[in-house]
């Protein structure tokens, strides 16, 4: 789950990393008060859960005479398509100069990894882009506390030491906030010292419980209702409705959609053992989405039972046309009782996503 930017400054702040003087305001007139503890000039940020806000408009300055009417501009705006409900209104820092530093998990290598490049801003992926040589890579092993201080100059090269504690601490949120990504962009210096202009912290959502975070802000309603039932849910762009039991198998179904050049709308797997409820649950989530006028439900029975997955796929009743690939346990049963209510069988995955594709056209 990402974290508002005010929110992650805290967890920074937390570990003694300096964040700008800042209040968060829900009303335009809220500013006001708050104006002689930020300074002359301030920075109005909104708080929304989008990339590329500065480029949409979601960051304006403003001086004590406009700051008031310059808040009231910015409530009444959507960042890309999000509405503005808070805003973080920070001082607005005599800046020196500006780098980037962020710490994500390096697939390849099972660690983490710090990116480290002596420019920040709105363009750096741009810049990395064009030049590779722009962003240092370094890895840290897990089973280290800190970033040793060879691999800490091997990250600065010519940057300013001062950098180095800021750093290492944003290592220490990465560590113990179970963090996918910690990022500064910018890390600035100014005449006052080092500061995080910029916060960006996402935590991963199999550890939400254990940081104290009782939702997961970042899911669709569709979402929860799946992680309610305990399916394996994601959701994309297609009309084909997926449902499968094992990742692998929901997997070959997409795959095998894409190659007859359909879209998927989804993955959903229902894991093993799916009774009549569980089935039933998620052939109505699948047939909630927008735009889905079939469905593909493709189980092997093991500990599943085809006969309860037919009983789950008819108490659903759903509008759109469900075609059914399914074999293994009580296969006779669930087939027979699919047969009496005139769903579509079909042998084969192959034959089902074909069917499928006929009739999402």
């Amino acid at each position: 789950m990402k974290l508002l930017e005010y929110e992650a400054k805290r967890v920074f702040s937390g570990y003694g990393i300096p964040v700008p003087k800042g209040v968060l305001i829900r009303e335009p007139e809220e500013v006001t008060a708050r104006l002689p503890e930020l300074g002359d000039g301030v920075v109005l940020k909104a708080q929304v859960d989008v990339g590329g806000r500065g480029k949409a408009g979601g960051v304006l300055m403003a001086d004590d005479a406009s700051a008031i009417e310059t808040a009231r501009e910015l409530f009444s705006r959507e960042i890309k398509g999000v509405p503005v409900r808070e805003i973080l209104v920070e001082e607005r820092l005599p800046i020196d100069h500006e780098y980037y530093v962020s710490i994500a998990v390096d697939r390849s290598s099972r660690q983490p990894v710090v990116l480290f490049a002596d420019a920040g801003g709105v363009e750096i992926e741009n810049k990395a882009l064009e030049d590779e040589s722009a962003v240092r890579k370094v890895v840290v092993s897990p089973l280290l506390r800190d970033i040793p201080p060879f691999l800490m100059r091997e990250i600065l090269g010519g940057a300013p030491k001062e950098l180095a504690p800021v750093i290492n601490s944003l290592y220490h949120v990465f560590q113990e906030k179970d963090a996918m990504l910690a990022e500064i962009n910018p890390l600035v210096t100014t005449l006052q010292g080092v500061y995080a202009a910029d916060a960006k912290l996402v935590v991963d959502d199999n550890a939400l419980a254990r940081q104290g975070i009782a939702v997961n802000r970042d899911l669709s309603e569709r979402e929860r209702e799946a992680e309610k039932h305990g399916f394996s849910y994601v959701e994309l762009d297609g009309t084909i409705g997926v449902i499968g039991n094992g990742a692998g198998l929901t997997m070959s179904t997409l795959d095998l959609i894409e190659f007859y050049n359909g879209r998927a709308a989804n993955f959903l797997d229902v894991g093993g053992g799916a009774d009549q409820e569980r089935v039933m649950h998620a052939v109505k989530l699948v047939a909630s989405m927008p735009g889905v006028n079939v469905i593909v439900v493709n189980l092997l029975g093991g500990i599943t039972r085809c006969d309860e997955v037919a009983k789950g796929i008819i108490a659903a009743g759903v509008a759109p046309t469900v075609i059914v690939r399914m074999a293994g346990t009580n296969e006779e049963e669930g087939r027979r009782l699919l047969a009496e209510c005139g769903y579509r069988m079909l042998e084969s995955m192959d034959t089902a996503v074909k069917a499928a594709m006929e009739v999402s056209l």
